[in-house]
């Protein structure tokens, strides 16, 4: 579903990623941790097609996502990939349904249908009768959840997530990793999240541990069948000392 080859990005001198090949399947909930400063934000810019390697290869669904045009990679992504941060990034002048919505209008798709898949999304979220409230008036919670039906609006191939429960308490963080679980049980939903958060990344399909630019190790956790052919040549489950680094 996502083939990363061979992925190496530096900035000036500094060589961030030193050659990064990941293979994510279809359905798959997969952490990826490290220390700061190890790669994992910007390699999650590039799979995001938010950032271009200086070299290899980002292929999703198919398609080789650095030989589009400027044009054609923000229409790709807006279509085939969500995202969602620490901190919601919703717009405080418009509601939550009208947050959710504005993606949907960005890929052309008329207001009934926007507004139909973003109630969809927030009788999901538990959120239906908060529909009308603007952010001010939600909990870092339920922020968090709107910007993750956002993320979903337009049924992406992917979610990706950086720190996204970064900001919240103890009782919200637990309610926002399982509803990942939640999505990807009834939408078929693909996550690649960036943390920091080893309880999080420890309830993962699988967990990439990056340091200095290098994926030294990888643990599969909850082997999850998509149905998919694997072609990749993901090593198995490790657990030398190098796969303890945090």
């Amino acid at each position: 579903m996502i083939d990363i080859q061979d992925i190496t990005k530096s900035f000036g001198q500094l060589q961030v990623l030193k050659g990064i090949s990941l293979h994510i399947k279809r359905g798959e909930i997969v952490s990826i941790v490290g220390p700061s400063g190890a790669g994992k934000t910007t390699l999650l810019q590039i799979i995001g097609t938010l950032d271009r390697p200086d070299s290899g290869r980002v292929t999703i669904d198919g398609t080789d996502v650095q030989s589009l045009s400027t044009d054609r990679l923000s229409v790709f992504r807006n279509l085939h990939v969500g995202f969602v941060f620490q901190f919601h990034q919703l717009l405080p002048e418009f509601t939550a349904i009208e947050n959710i919505m504005i993606p949907a209008y960005i890929a052309g798709k008329s207001t009934a249908a926007a507004k139909a898949r973003a109630s969809e999304l927030l009788e999901f979220m538990g959120l239906a009768d908060r529909a009308q409230h603007k952010p001010g008036q939600l909990s870092g919670g339920e922020k968090q959840r709107v910007a993750v039906a956002r993320a979903l609006v337009n049924e992406p191939s992917v979610i990706l997530a950086d720190e996204p429960s970064g900001s919240l308490d103890t009782k919200n963080k637990a309610e926002l990793h399982q509803l990942f679980f939640d999505l990807r049980d009834k939408y078929g939903m693909t996550f690649i999240i960036v943390t920091h958060d080893e309880s999080l990344a420890s309830i993962t399909d699988r967990t990439i541990r990056l340091k200095d630019g290098l994926i030294v190790g990888e643990e599969i956790i909850n082997r999850h069948d998509s149905g998919e052919t694997d072609t990749s040549d993901t090593p198995a489950a490790t657990t030398n000392d190098d796969t303890q680094e945090s």
